[in-house]
């Protein structure tokens, strides 16, 4: 194998729910992925024990753009006044950072200041809930779209709620090709970036936000019912609803949970098709020699998997099991030969930490990642005991590579306080649902633990409405305890051996040495 070095440029491309044991790359057999396939016996090494840390999908891009994980103190929300985004330090030490993306939560609220800091910004619009369009198209009978049923669907059966509005119901409407896809039109002006704009810069970094696969599950021919003998004649289902027992409790039949799966396949295929372009143009460039990809996401996607004997679908406030917590990783890096595989604990934090380390810069804000530059140049092979993760107000996890436990609150979920100067979260359009509760009297002036940065901090009881993605009552008093390498499916549930009291030790551990706040300790029973 030539020596491997240091590269001057990294491009990072993020594939959004991006279920890892889908890819043919980690086993997958059920749906095509030939481009990362082939990135991953040919360029890339491919990392077996990557897992998330702050989820969901912004709070994970925190923990990439600003190393430091957030989940403890807040949920869902910006980067914070005190904090420096790895795209403002490299700006200033005169690295070009650019950033392609079709994300649509970039460009809302809870999500501001993450794409202020890049040299330059390109948002392909039209997914999800973008406020793209005000009306559809009355013209889009016979496009490339499906007819499908609404975004707010599952909603409606669970909740009674009527009409409500997802952009991208409207959106899809406009489409009359397959290049008019907002992940498409993504991954070309990735290209684009690569091949036109990176000769006019001496050292770079780009950033590829892709939503894709992330819902809805649309797409047109050839991809549309791609993994299905008898697609539906009527409506579609490109929303998969967001729900623990759904086909149990009969908000999906059996064929409709099977046709949800498929439409992510197709998503899976065709953004996978589109990637490969940012593969041609990285040959066509040359930029194998001297340049670094790393391909991630932020979490996975649950699909009703079979193989967990569990009905779960979306992203409901369930444990993070390995369909969700078990991501994958792959990084080209200049001089290593493809095909290789590394078996080190890593975590989204890391990823931070090793784009810092190739371009040596360094943000005066606390930061709890750890480079894997040792484990791509092969002078070491492991770079931490544990990582932890989870959701604010949620179960907290913690694994050490082989064993995964995850604690829930003990009583009841609080104390709880939120952490923030920036005081923001998901926008939740919703009748009836809040994101975020406005502060009042109680917030008080404190320090954000492990620092004298003063920070707003607004306590919650029992009774007051909390922000959106906190754990309802059934993470508490619940905890588990997988060992990974005898019971990949989660099927033994062994908090009851003495192995738990090893793990419950670490994760106190773990939750001192982050300086989390001391809140979390009483919430989780561990003080």
């Amino acid at each position: 194998m030539e020596a491997s070095r240091a590269p001057e440029n990294v491009a990072v491309i993020l594939l959004d729910s991006l279920n890892r044991h889908m890819l043919g790359s980690y086993g997958g057999t059920e749906f095509e992925t030939p481009n990362l396939d082939r990135f991953a016996a040919q360029q890339a090494t491919r990392f077996t024990r990557h897992v998330t840390g702050s989820l969901p999908c912004m709070p994970a891009r925190h923990d990439i753009l600003c190393g430091a994980l957030d989940f403890l103190w807040k949920p869902w929300g910006s980067i914070e006044l005190w904090e420096q985004p790895i795209t403002r330090v490299l700006s200033h030490s005169g690295v070009t950072t650019a950033l392609v993306t079709d994300h649509p939560h970039l460009f809302e609220t809870g999500g501001e200041n993450y794409h202020t800091d890049f040299d330059g910004w390109d948002y392909l619009r039209g997914h999800e809930g973008d406020p793209w369009r005000t009306h559809p198209d009355p013209t889009w009978v016979g496009t490339p779209a499906m007819p499908a049923r609404d975004g707010g669907w599952w909603m409606n059966r669970i909740m009674g709620i009527e009409g409500m509005d997802r952009g991208y119901d409207r959106s899809r409407t406009f489409f009359r090709d397959e290049t008019d896809y907002p992940g498409p039109r993504t991954m070309t002006e990735a290209a684009r970036f690569l091949t036109e704009a990176t000769p006019h810069h001496d050292r770079w970094f780009l950033f590829v936000d892709e939503f894709d696969p992330h819902e809805p599950f649309d797409t047109p021919a050839p991809w549309a019912g791609r993994y299905e003998d008898s697609p539906p004649e009527d409506e579609w289902i490109i929303w998969p609803p967001y729900a623990d027992g759904a086909i149990g409790k009969g908000l999906l039949t059996e064929a409709e949970g099977r046709h949800v799966r498929a439409n992510y396949g197709s998503k899976l295929s065709m953004i996978d098709h589109w990637f490969g372009k940012v593969l041609d143009a990285f040959d066509e460039q040359g930029l194998w020699e001297n340049t670094a990809l790393i391909v991630c996401t932020d979490h996975g996607h649950y699909l009703g998997e079979e193989r967990e004997g569990r009905d779960i679908w979306g992203k409901p406030g369930v444990p993070q099991y390995e369909p969700l917590g078990h991501t994958p990783l792959l990084i080209h890096w200049p001089g290593r030969d493809g095909g290789g595989t590394c078996d080190a604990l890593t975590t989204n934090v890391d990823l931070f930490a090793t784009i810092a380390d190739v371009f040596d810069a360094s943000v005066t804000h606390r930061t709890h990642g750890r480079s894997m530059v040792p484990l791509l140049t092969g002078e070491a092979t492991e770079i931490r005991e544990w990582a932890i993760g989870g959701y604010y107000g949620g179960w907290v996890q913690i694994t050490d590579g082989t064993r995964k436990y995850v604690r829930g609150a003990v009583g009841e979920n609080f104390p709880i306080s939120m952490w923030s100067n920036r005081w923001s979260t998901m926008p939740i359009h919703i009748p009836g649902f809040e994101g975020l509760p406005a502060p009042d009297q109680r917030a008080w002036l404190d320090t954000m633990p492990g620092s004298d940065i003063p920070v707003i901090r607004q306590p919650y009881v029992p009774g007051d409405k909390l922000p959106f993605w906190v754990a309802s009552g059934n993470a508490v008093d619940r905890h588990f305890l997988f060992d990974l390498d005898v019971d990949p499916d989660e099927q033994e549930n062994r908090r009851d051996e003495s192995a738990a009291d090893d793990l419950v030790a670490m994760l106190r551990s773990a939750l001192v040495d982050l300086d989390a706040p001391d809140e979390q300790l009483a919430r989780l029973g561990l003080t």
